[in-house]
Formats: structure tokens, C-alpha cells, sequence
């Protein structure tokens, strides 16, 4: 049965979806069972995996608000290599929503516990905000996988979102760990992200992944082809990244199970 891990950080422009794609698509590349579930009212990660989220049928806003289930909500995008369960702006309107209805934290994993057995990986893309939409992430979740920008702000709020994180775990979720820090457009020619990626490792030691995610034009445009990087230009930078990000991640995982 396979493991879910929620990618989030409350800061935007972190490279969360970026990562959430990218290392999906890395995983099935090694033959993994990846679904990725985007919980973003945005829908960028549906969009970065070729989705058109303006005419889903059904997706996660269904799952989580409905009596929709799980695998109805799912998609295979044509040679994208893993599962993906949309979303749209309708995403929107569940923040509300949910303040009314029963479990209101634990839909999400309700509606993933017929699913989970299919997948080796679930990755969840969350809004970047600590909203009901991340919480449910969180309770569904075995792992936290947090991107972050080496910035001044970075460390700010990291620990607003630890803090979430261990009340989760008190409250709610009884197994939710970090999995880890992933260091995200970096960029090594400037000081500050090397200062604040050295704090990152005196502060959270081996939580901080080894692999380091650069800045690279090939990700940015990846996107816009609605294709993971590793399909758009696999020689590129940030495609070798983000597959040494994957080794690594696996290696971890298996070592913590």
C-alpha cells in the first residue's frame, strides 16, 4: 500500500507544483505507481500535467465535496507515465464548504483509503496557504515534503508551518512526519541562498535532502508544453534534479520502512 506525502510550504512561488510534477513523473520514470493529486484551487499542477482543468468532469473538488469516488476522479494524460486527480477553480468554493460538514479534516483520507493500495507513491500539490484544503493534505498524509526557496524569508515561515505540522500529528494524524526539505531554485553564484542553505542544515540536518533543485529555464518552460521536465528536455539541469531528487527520496523511504 503505498504512501502519501502532501508538498507544501504556505509561502508561494516556491517551486511546490514544480516539484510535485517533476518528481512524480521522476518516480514513474523508475517504474514507481505514482498518482498525483492536485488540492491546488488553481490548478496548475493539472495543467503542468497536460489536464485541461476548465473541462474535467470530475475532480478532487468532487472526491472531497461529493460522493464521488476516488478512482472515478482519476486520469492517465496520454504518455505522461502516472495518474493524476484534477482540479479547477471549483476548488475554490471547498474552503467554505467544508466549515459545515462532518470530519471535515479527514475527507480526503476517507476518499483515498480504496485508492491507496493501487499506488506506490501519492503525491498531494496544496495550495500555499495553511487553509482546510492543507490540512486535509495532512491528515490523509504519511510525509510532509517541504519545497523552499533559499531566501531572507525562507526560514520565516518554515516554522509556522512545523508548528501546523506537529498539531496535526498530535490531533489528528498520529503518523505524519517531515520528510524532508527540498532547496528549490537555487541558484549557487548567490551568497544569500548559500548562507540560508547552510542554516537549513544546522537547523534540520539529514531532514534536508542532498539533492538541490536549480534554477533552470527548461523547468520554467516545461510547463507551458503541459509536460513534466523529464519528457520536455530529459538532459536538462533541472530534469537530472529532480531524477537524483527521486533516487534519493526512494532510498529514504525505504530505509524509514
Amino acid at each position: 500500500m503505498g504512501n502519501i506525502y502532501a508538498v507544501t510550504n504556505q509561502k508561494g512561488g516556491v517551486g511546490k507544483t514544480t516539484t510535485t510534477v517533476n518528481l512524480a513523473a521522476s518516480l514513474a520514470a523508475t517504474g514507481k505507481k505514482v498518482l498525483l493529486i492536485d488540492l491546488d484551487p488553481q490548478g496548475n499542477a493539472s495543467t503542468g500535467c497536460g489536464v485541461d482543468k476548465d473541462n474535467i468532469e470530475v475532480g478532487s473538488y468532487d472526491v472531497i465535496m461529493t460522493a464521488v469516488k476516488a478512482a472515478d476522479a482519476i486520469v492517465t494524460p496520454d504518455n505522461l507515465g502516472f495518474d493524476v486527480m484534477p482540479t479547477n477553480s471549483d476548488m475554490t468554493a471547498a474552503e467554505v464548504q467544508l466549515l459545515d460538514v462532518k470530519l471535515r479534516e479527514h475527507r480526503l483520507r476517507l476518499a483515498l483509503e480504496s485508492t491507496r493500495q493501487n499506488y506506490d507513491y501519492i503525491l498531494i500539490d496544496c495550495p500555499p496557504s495553511l487553509s482546510m484544503l492543507t490540512l486535509n493534505a495532512l491528515v490523509a498524509s504519511q510525509g510532509v515534503l517541504i519545497p523552499i526557496q533559499c531566501e531572507y524569508y525562507a526560514l520565516e515561515g518554515l516554522s509556522s508551518l512545523l508548528k501546523t505540522i506537529e498539531r496535526v500529528k498530535q490531533r489528528a494524524n498520529p503518523s505524519l512526519e517531515l520528510s524532508g526539505l527540498i532547496r528549490t531554485m537555487y541558484d549557487a553564484r548567490n551568497n544569500l541562498a548559500n548562507q540560508v542553505s547552510r542554516q537549513l542544515i544546522t537547523h534540520f540536518n539529514k531532514k534536508v535532502f542532498h539533492a538541490i533543485i536549480p534554477r533552470n529555464v527548461r523547468l520554467a518552460e516545461a510547463p507551458s508544453h503541459g509536460i513534466p521536465v523529464i519528457d520536455y528536455d530529459r538532459s536538462s539541469r533541472g530534469s537530472i534534479a529532480y531524477m537524483a531528487m527521486a533516487s534519493e527520496f526512494m532510498r529514504r523511504e525505504a530505509t524509514n520502512d
